[in-house]
Protein backbone atom coordinates (compact mmCIF):
# COMPACT_ATOMS: atom_id res chain seq x y z
CA UNK A 1 0.00 0.00 0.00
CA UNK A 2 1.23 3.42 -0.68
CA UNK A 3 -0.05 6.67 0.76
CA UNK A 4 0.99 10.19 -0.33
CA UNK A 5 1.26 12.47 1.68
CA UNK A 6 0.34 16.90 0.88
CA UNK A 7 2.84 18.14 2.32
CA UNK A 8 0.81 21.05 3.94
CA UNK A 9 -0.53 18.32 5.95
CA UNK A 10 -0.96 19.65 9.72
CA UNK A 11 1.42 16.74 12.23
CA UNK A 12 -1.95 16.11 13.97
CA UNK A 13 -3.40 15.14 10.49
CA UNK A 14 -0.35 13.57 10.08
CA UNK A 15 0.10 11.27 12.63
CA UNK A 16 -3.94 10.32 12.49
CA UNK A 17 -3.52 9.24 9.12
CA UNK A 18 -0.82 6.60 10.43
CA UNK A 19 -2.34 5.53 13.04
CA UNK A 20 -5.28 4.71 10.62
CA UNK A 21 -3.07 3.09 8.25
CA UNK A 22 -1.81 0.78 11.16
CA UNK A 23 -4.96 0.24 12.13
CA UNK A 24 -5.57 -1.60 9.03
CA UNK A 25 -2.34 -3.60 8.70
CA UNK A 26 -3.78 -4.66 11.84
CA UNK A 27 -7.13 -5.29 10.88
CA UNK A 28 -5.51 -7.37 8.50
CA UNK A 29 -4.41 -10.30 10.89
CA UNK A 30 -8.31 -10.74 12.02
CA UNK A 31 -10.61 -13.27 11.04
CA UNK A 32 -13.68 -11.68 12.72
CA UNK A 33 -15.10 -8.02 12.43
CA UNK A 34 -14.41 -7.71 16.18
CA UNK A 35 -12.65 -4.67 17.28
CA UNK A 36 -9.34 -5.52 18.76
CA UNK A 37 -7.01 -3.64 21.07
CA UNK A 38 -3.97 -4.41 19.68
CA UNK A 39 0.00 -3.43 21.48
CA UNK A 40 3.00 -2.73 20.20
CA UNK A 41 5.36 -4.60 22.35
CA UNK A 42 9.69 -5.40 21.88
CA UNK A 43 10.29 -8.42 20.51
CA UNK A 44 11.32 -11.14 22.97
CA UNK A 45 15.13 -11.55 23.24
CA UNK A 46 16.46 -14.92 24.87
CA UNK A 47 17.70 -15.16 28.20
CA UNK A 48 21.02 -15.06 28.67
CA UNK A 49 23.19 -16.47 31.20
CA UNK A 50 24.93 -14.24 33.28
CA UNK A 51 28.31 -16.31 32.68
CA UNK A 52 27.83 -15.26 29.02
CA UNK A 53 26.94 -11.93 30.07
CA UNK A 54 30.11 -11.96 31.87
CA UNK A 55 32.21 -12.78 28.83
CA UNK A 56 31.31 -10.14 27.05
CA UNK A 57 31.32 -7.23 29.04
CA UNK A 58 33.05 -3.94 28.86
CA UNK A 59 36.61 -3.92 28.86
CA UNK A 60 37.46 -0.54 30.58
CA UNK A 61 40.76 -1.16 31.09
CA UNK A 62 41.75 -1.55 27.75
CA UNK A 63 43.72 0.93 25.89
CA UNK A 64 40.73 2.04 24.36
CA UNK A 65 37.88 1.32 26.34
CA UNK A 66 35.88 -1.47 24.96
CA UNK A 67 31.94 -1.44 24.71
CA UNK A 68 29.88 -4.30 26.21
CA UNK A 69 28.99 -6.13 23.06
CA UNK A 70 24.81 -7.39 22.67
CA UNK A 71 24.93 -10.47 21.53
CA UNK A 72 21.11 -10.88 22.65
CA UNK A 73 20.35 -11.01 18.42
CA UNK A 74 23.66 -13.36 18.41
CA UNK A 75 22.62 -17.38 17.48
CA UNK A 76 23.89 -18.91 21.22
CA UNK A 77 26.19 -21.79 18.87
CA UNK A 78 28.42 -18.38 18.16
CA UNK A 79 29.02 -17.52 22.22
CA UNK A 80 32.30 -18.64 23.21
CA UNK A 81 32.44 -22.05 25.11
CA UNK A 82 34.33 -24.76 25.79
CA UNK A 83 33.09 -27.94 24.05
CA UNK A 84 34.67 -31.56 22.98
CA UNK A 85 37.65 -31.13 20.09
CA UNK A 86 35.55 -32.62 17.06
CA UNK A 87 38.60 -31.00 15.04
CA UNK A 88 40.25 -34.47 14.77
CA UNK A 89 43.22 -32.01 14.89
CA UNK A 90 45.77 -32.19 18.25
CA UNK A 91 45.85 -29.38 20.92
CA UNK A 92 47.99 -26.32 19.86
CA UNK A 93 45.88 -25.38 16.80
CA UNK A 94 43.54 -23.10 15.55
CA UNK A 95 41.32 -24.55 12.93
CA UNK A 96 38.77 -22.54 11.19
CA UNK A 97 35.32 -24.51 10.21
CA UNK A 98 34.22 -21.97 7.52
CA UNK A 99 31.03 -24.12 7.02
CA UNK A 100 30.01 -23.57 10.51
CA UNK A 101 31.66 -20.12 11.13
CA UNK A 102 33.29 -21.69 14.01
CA UNK A 103 37.24 -21.38 15.23
CA UNK A 104 38.58 -23.86 17.18
CA UNK A 105 41.57 -23.37 19.88
CA UNK A 106 42.16 -27.33 20.71
CA UNK A 107 43.42 -27.70 24.38
CA UNK A 108 44.12 -30.90 25.87
CA UNK A 109 42.07 -33.92 27.07
CA UNK A 110 39.79 -33.76 23.77
CA UNK A 111 38.61 -30.45 24.66
CA UNK A 112 38.39 -26.83 22.45
CA UNK A 113 37.21 -23.38 23.00
CA UNK A 114 34.99 -22.64 20.20
CA UNK A 115 34.40 -19.13 18.47
CA UNK A 116 31.95 -17.98 16.16
CA UNK A 117 32.99 -15.97 13.24
CA UNK A 118 32.59 -13.91 10.43
CA UNK A 119 34.67 -14.78 7.35
CA UNK A 120 35.06 -13.25 3.92
CA UNK A 121 32.79 -13.01 0.82
CA UNK A 122 32.76 -15.01 -1.92
CA UNK A 123 36.17 -14.79 -4.23
CA UNK A 124 37.80 -13.32 -1.04
CA UNK A 125 38.38 -16.55 0.83
CA UNK A 126 41.65 -18.44 2.19
CA UNK A 127 41.94 -21.71 2.98
CA UNK A 128 45.00 -24.06 3.98
CA UNK A 129 47.31 -24.68 6.48
CA UNK A 130 49.78 -21.91 7.87
CA UNK A 131 50.95 -20.69 11.08
CA UNK A 132 50.20 -17.67 13.53
CA UNK A 133 53.58 -15.71 12.63
CA UNK A 134 53.26 -12.76 15.28
CA UNK A 135 50.35 -10.97 17.08
CA UNK A 136 49.60 -7.29 17.63
CA UNK A 137 47.71 -5.55 20.24
CA UNK A 138 45.54 -2.97 18.63
CA UNK A 139 47.53 -3.21 15.25
CA UNK A 140 47.71 -0.50 13.13
CA UNK A 141 45.87 -1.70 9.65
CA UNK A 142 47.64 -0.79 6.13
CA UNK A 143 45.37 -2.02 3.34
CA UNK A 144 47.19 -4.18 0.68
CA UNK A 145 47.98 -2.32 -2.48
CA UNK A 146 45.48 -4.25 -4.73
CA UNK A 147 42.73 -3.50 -1.96
CA UNK A 148 43.10 0.05 -2.56
CA UNK A 149 42.66 -0.13 -6.52
CA UNK A 150 39.31 -1.84 -5.67
CA UNK A 151 38.37 0.88 -2.98
CA UNK A 152 39.76 4.36 -3.80
CA UNK A 153 38.69 5.91 -0.08
CA UNK A 154 40.79 3.95 1.08
CA UNK A 155 43.71 5.55 0.12
CA UNK A 156 44.14 8.06 2.94
CA UNK A 157 44.94 4.45 4.83
CA UNK A 158 48.13 3.47 2.66
CA UNK A 159 50.45 4.49 5.20
CA UNK A 160 48.56 2.81 7.74
CA UNK A 161 45.17 3.15 10.00
CA UNK A 162 45.93 4.62 13.63
CA UNK A 163 44.60 1.72 16.42
CA UNK A 164 41.38 2.23 18.06
CA UNK A 165 37.87 1.09 18.45
CA UNK A 166 36.72 2.06 14.37
CA UNK A 167 40.69 0.49 13.56
CA UNK A 168 39.56 -2.66 10.65
CA UNK A 169 41.59 -4.95 12.86
CA UNK A 170 40.02 -3.76 15.83
CA UNK A 171 41.52 -4.83 19.44
CA UNK A 172 43.87 -7.89 18.63
CA UNK A 173 45.35 -9.33 15.31
CA UNK A 174 47.31 -12.67 14.88
CA UNK A 175 49.35 -12.45 11.37
CA UNK A 176 48.78 -16.25 9.34
CA UNK A 177 52.09 -16.90 7.42
CA UNK A 178 52.84 -20.03 4.83
CA UNK A 179 56.08 -20.40 5.78
CA UNK A 180 58.23 -17.20 5.55
CA UNK A 181 55.24 -15.94 3.41
CA UNK A 182 52.09 -13.32 4.77
CA UNK A 183 49.40 -14.54 3.56
CA UNK A 184 47.74 -10.94 4.02
CA UNK A 185 45.00 -12.95 6.13
CA UNK A 186 44.52 -12.42 10.15
CA UNK A 187 42.76 -13.38 12.62
CA UNK A 188 41.45 -10.11 14.29
CA UNK A 189 38.59 -8.36 16.03
CA UNK A 190 35.21 -6.50 15.63
CA UNK A 191 32.25 -4.63 17.12
CA UNK A 192 29.68 -5.99 14.56
CA UNK A 193 28.25 -8.29 16.71
CA UNK A 194 25.81 -9.02 13.17
CA UNK A 195 28.82 -9.80 10.79
CA UNK A 196 29.27 -13.11 13.08
CA UNK A 197 28.06 -16.52 10.85
CA UNK A 198 28.00 -14.63 7.67
CA UNK A 199 30.12 -14.45 5.47
CA UNK A 200 30.64 -10.13 4.57
CA UNK A 201 34.94 -9.53 5.49
CA UNK A 202 37.40 -9.12 2.36
CA UNK A 203 39.05 -12.19 3.46
CA UNK A 204 40.01 -12.34 7.18
CA UNK A 205 38.74 -14.28 10.09
CA UNK A 206 36.80 -11.82 12.27
CA UNK A 207 35.73 -12.16 16.03
CA UNK A 208 34.05 -9.96 18.62
CA UNK A 209 36.65 -7.57 20.91
CA UNK A 210 36.25 -9.76 23.90
CA UNK A 211 36.58 -13.09 21.76
CA UNK A 212 39.53 -11.98 19.72
CA UNK A 213 41.33 -10.69 23.39
CA UNK A 214 40.62 -14.03 25.08
CA UNK A 215 42.04 -16.06 21.99
CA UNK A 216 44.68 -13.79 21.81
CA UNK A 217 45.82 -14.63 25.30
CA UNK A 218 45.71 -18.62 24.76
CA UNK A 219 47.52 -18.80 21.27
CA UNK A 220 51.46 -18.50 21.17
CA UNK A 221 53.50 -17.32 18.28
CA UNK A 222 54.10 -20.07 15.89
CA UNK A 223 50.79 -21.94 16.55
CA UNK A 224 49.78 -24.00 13.52
CA UNK A 225 46.65 -22.97 12.11
CA UNK A 226 44.28 -24.78 9.62
CA UNK A 227 41.55 -23.24 8.23
CA UNK A 228 38.70 -25.81 6.25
Amino acid sequence: MSIAFDATLSRRTLLSGLASVGALALAGCSTTGATRTASVTEPVRPSIPAEVLAKYAARPEEAYPVPAADISHLNPAYWRQEVDNVTGEPAGRVVVDTANFFLYWTMPDGRAMRYGVGLGRAGFEWSGEGHIAYKRKWPVWTPPAEMIARQPELEMYRHGQPPGLLNALGARALYIHQGNRDTLYRLHGTMDVASIGKAVSSGCVRLLFQDIIDLYERVPNGAPIVVV
